[in-house]
């Protein structure tokens, strides 16, 4: 079993013990949301009539056959079934899903109060930190401050140059408290974020959800 698979299990499971009214990391989004959004991106044919009417309309309307637990319940195994073979989710693997399912299965853990971090086996924070570092510079493109990440085994990236008249941030934390800061969830990390306070609350402003 690869990665997002064991990742897709873990989801499925968090999303089942949640209620589908329950707040998520996600703005405006209940579990009954997250869980509709997952069902739209993972089929070609739903996601094509979504985009026709609207992504945002669509998942309203999706979530709303999920406001009681049977048609919650019936959301999340359809998510639980991995999309057909001709879906490119499908074949995309590990690159595509691997960060997506763990951030997602977090906002599920952690919009209802849960901030225990997980315990993650090596390999999986193996890959999450090699999909990080690929991706923070796209994310944090643009922001006066550098940027270094810091696991807490000491393997640092630095992935963002600091531009004139700014210093470095750092950001430190395990692997996957890391994915989640980069991912617009700081306020949810359990990060330390250390430079000058002016570059300290520009990173913040950034990194926190509303």
């Amino acid at each position: 079993m690869t990665w997002h698979e064991t990742e897709r299990d873990w989801l499925s499971d968090a999303l089942r013990a949640a209620d589908p009214h329950d707040p998520t990391l996600c703005a405006g989004w209940q579990a009954r949301h997250l869980a509709a959004h997952l069902v739209l991106r993972e089929s070609p044919a739903t996601a094509a009539g979504a985009l026709r009417g609207g992504v945002a309309a669509a998942t309203e309307r999706l979530a709303d056959t999920a406001a009681d637990r049977a048609g919650y319940t019936a959301l999340v195994d359809r998510f639980a079934a991995p999309p057909p073979r001709w879906s490119p989710l499908a074949w995309a693997g590990d690159a595509v899903n691997t960060t997506e399912y763990f951030v997602h299965t977090e906002d599920v853990r952690r919009g209802s109060g849960t901030r225990e971090p997980r315990e993650l086996p090596a390999g999986l924070a193996e890959v999450l930190w090699s999909q990080l570092v690929r991706m923070a510079p796209l994310r944090l493109r643009g922001l006066g401050p550098g940027v270094v990440l810091v696991r807490t085994d000491d393997v640092r990236s630095a992935v963002h140059r600091p531009r004139a008249g700014h210093g470095s941030v750092v950001l430190r934390g395990d692997v996957g408290e890391l994915v989640l800061a980069v991912s617009g969830r700081l306020q949810a990390a359990d990060v330390t974020v250390d430079g000058a306070p002016d570059d300290v609350q520009t990173v913040r402003d950034l990194l926190t959800g509303p």
